[in-house]
């Protein structure tokens, strides 16, 4: 029976040593609480890192053995690797990159090696699990490399990932060295999920301008299937905090705060030690709140809770004395016998006794400088029962995007965090509860449960939508049956388009000559007397004539506008004016003088607009553009405009690769039919040729009407060489 297996760096399990043997400690954290429900169940599994180092075969077998009877499975890892893989390329590259604090990052090939090492550790531990039909989860940032690896060793596996911390802009992941590895890794899954579009958006980004490949609509064309990427703004178990808040121990740890504050207001400020959460300025708004409103000083207290976390390494260290020189200037300035402006631990708390400080506060100070979600902010929300309080929110958080009833900030504004402070601590009780009843009302609907029942379906949908559209890869049996089928035919059909599928794409068309290899291949396939080879492209006939004019192989020109024999005289597929060129021609250089990089090609009957030297991002959207203004101008005319790979052409209608192909099969019928090709130009030829012929599709597949597709150029050749 199909099972689920999820994947993370830590296990939701964490082993302790002590004097009396080994102990296991569950987690409280909100993915083991999303996912209990999964892994818990029938078959499931969850993979990851016990937390521990364990060296001993005998302690490895009795951890793996406990962790068995709670559906977990352990990759154990070497100190050396978690000093590596962990906290050096994971905490020292990733991190600081994808929080946009690029000056902290470090790029050591050591710790890269680590890290795919590490990858395919827990590549190996999967697939010793996972079936042929299992759905495997994998998370976060540690495992950037685990999709692509498990996609290699199982092709049709149903793959999801989802990050967990933001994805930056282009800009900075262009940085990383190793930029290009990790985005592929990540295209092996078929569902990636972020917490917010413009997480989102900033992939799309860094996959269309360094990878190259198109996207359109949260899809990305790969080689071989289309990836699916949307957005799931993670939750919190929402009832385990409402109910924690006023359960008993939680009220009375209340009672205890409430003696020792008396009647002072709390600002409750909770985060772990980590530059990225905008510690240090908000103990600056908080002293600046003090320096503008001194009515507030004696009846307004900071309470902040800082999470140790790695306070060795020198960032974090330098980090956790600028905020223990602020909190000791700040109260030695402005402390009274009777009052503290703040109360600052560095130790994390005791759920219940958390969820007491959640109910005393009445303003939550959210103010991450970058964070993916917080959820720090919802679990404030669901704490508030009487609907009694104020969330301050940065506007750099992922919860903002849905949050929208907090008071935004900018965090790095001091002026606008001072202002919200005032704002929420005179808030009035009815707007409150207004706002906390909105706040709450989202984050119960969408709580944890909810996120993981959702990418799940949406997993599962992606997967079957890859199914349905994706046209099958011409594998090796296939590839066989179609050589035999060639051997034994009398007469044989060859239609081969040139960019893209027998040649690679160059910035400079002009610079996509035939080479060698090429050259020869063809004139091999041309000199077998039942074979009839046709070069059939959107090429100018020129062109045709200079590269391949010299080998005993037909054209098909322009889209089917010119056709030649082998050696042959040019003929039109009919009668065409070119008049109307002289009127577009205009508008095309228009959009060249708006997009640097852009040119235009000018055929005899025909006009393209070429985007492949532009920015990428840019490219696209003026071809979206300049599609729209000629589909406008051409209204009722007997020209048509194409998009076809990084151009935009215009030509007469009724003229296409496929009518060009039709024709030439009426008056040449073959008994075996092979086409290939990579753009929407060649669907045409798919289209038309009868359901026996091989049709394949150069590049990425889904959507083709052609029977097979493969790869890339070297597939093709590779192909044609099998004939021979």
């Amino acid at each position: 029976m199909p099972r689920t297996i999820i994947v993370s760096n830590r296990l939701p399990t964490k082993v302790l040593r002590t004097e009396q043997g080994l102990s296991f400690h569950p987690s409280e954290g909100g993915l083991a609480t999303g996912l209990g429900s999964i892994y818990r169940a029938g078959n499931n599994v969850w993979v990851g890192w016990p937390g521990l180092f364990v060296e001993d075969a005998a302690e490895q077998e009795f951890v793996t053995e406990q962790l068995q009877l709670n559906s977990m499975a352990p990759v154990f890892l070497t100190e050396t690797e978690i000093r590596d893989y962990y906290e050096g390329f994971s905490n020292e590259t990733l991190w600081p990159t994808f929080h946009y604090f690029p000056q902290y990052a470090s790029y050591e090939d050591a710790h890269w090696d680590a890290y795919v090492a590490v990858n395919e550790k827990f590549c190996q531990s999967v697939l010793a699990l996972a079936g042929p039909d299992d759905t495997i989860w994998v998370h976060d940032y540690q495992l950037l490399l685990l999709p692509e690896m498990l996609r290699r060793a199982r092709p049709q596996a149903t793959i999801g990932f989802f990050l967990h911390i933001p994805f930056p802009s282009q800009e900075l992941i262009r940085v990383l060295p190793w930029r290009t590895e990790l985005l592929r890794g990540l295209l092996g899954a078929d569902l990636i999920g972020f917490h917010t579009f413009g997480y989102l958006r900033h992939f799309l980004s860094s996959v269309s301008q360094l990878l190259g490949l198109p996207t359109q609509n949260g899809q990305i064309e790969t080689a071989t299937r289309t990836v699916f990427v949307d957005t799931f703004p993670m939750g919190i178990d929402y009832q385990r905090y409402a109910e924690a808040a006023v359960s008993e121990a939680a009220l009375a740890h209340a009672a205890t705060y409430r003696e020792v504050l008396r009647d002072t207001r709390v600002v409750l400020s909770i985060d772990r030690l980590d530059y990225s959460k905008g510690i240090a300025q908000r103990l600056r708004a908080f002293e600046q709140l003090l320096q503008r409103y001194p009515e507030w000083r004696g009846q307004v207290c900071l309470l902040m809770v800082v999470v140790p976390s790695r306070d060795q390494v020198p960032q974090y260290a330098a980090l956790k004395e600028e905020i223990d020189e602020l909190v000791g200037r700040i109260n030695a300035q402005y402390r009274t016998i009777s009052w503290n402006p703040i109360h600052y631990f560095y130790r994390s708390f005791p759920f219940d006794e958390l969820a007491a400080l959640y109910h005393l506060a009445e303003v939550a100070l959210v103010t991450p400088i970058r964070d993916g979600m917080n959820l720090v902010a919802k679990e404030f929300v669901a704490s508030k029962a009487d609907q009694r309080g104020v969330l301050i929110l940065s506007e750099r958080a992922g919860a903002a995007r849905e949050l929208s009833d907090a008071l935004i900030i900018n965090p790095t504004s001091t002026r606008e965090l001072v202002a919200a402070l005032h704002e929420a601590l005179t808030m009035p009780e009815e707007e409150q509860q207004q706002r906390l009843a909105h706040l709450q009302d989202l984050v119960r609907r969408y709580d944890v449960f909810e996120w993981t029942q959702l990418f799940m379906s949406r997993l599962a949908e992606a997967k079957e939508r890859q199914r349905t559209l994706a046209t099958a890869l011409l594998d090796e049996a296939t590839t066989a049956q179609l050589v035999r089928e060639y051997k034994q035919a009398e007469t044989r059909l060859l239609l081969l388009d040139y960019d893209g599928t027998l040649a690679p794409f160059r910035l400079d068309p002009q610079r996509a000559r035939p080479d060698q290899e090429l050259r020869l291949l063809l004139r091999a396939l041309a000199d077998d007397p039942r074979n009839r080879v046709v070069v059939i492209t959107g090429r100018d006939r020129a062109t045709l004539e200079a590269w391949l004019g010299h080998l005993p192989v037909h054209f098909i020109a322009e889209h089917g506008v010119w056709l030649r024999p082998a050696g042959g005289e040019w003929t039109l597929y009919r009668e065409l004016q070119a008049d109307w060129k002289s009127e577009i021609r205009p508008v095309l250089e228009l959009y060249v003088r708006r997009t640097p990089g852009s040119f235009i090609e000018e055929k005899d009957y025909s006009l393209v607009w070429h985007h492949r030297r532009a920015d990428p991002d840019l490219g696209r959207q003026r071809a979206r553009e300049l599609m729209s203004h000629l589909t406008f101008l051409i209204a009722n005319t007997e020209l048509q405009v194409l998009e076809g790979n990084r151009v935009v052409e215009l030509k007469h209608s009724g003229i296409n690769k496929g009518a060009a192909a039709a024709r030439w099969l009426e008056t040449q019928p073959a008994d075996f039919i092979l086409a290939l090709g990579d753009d929407r130009t060649d669907e045409d030829t798919f289209r038309t040729l009868p359901p026996q012929a091989y049709t394949v599709k150069v590049g990425s597949a889904p959507r083709s009407l052609a029977r097979y597709h493969v790869p890339g150029v070297p597939d093709v050749r590779a192909l044609l060489r099998r004939l021979l």
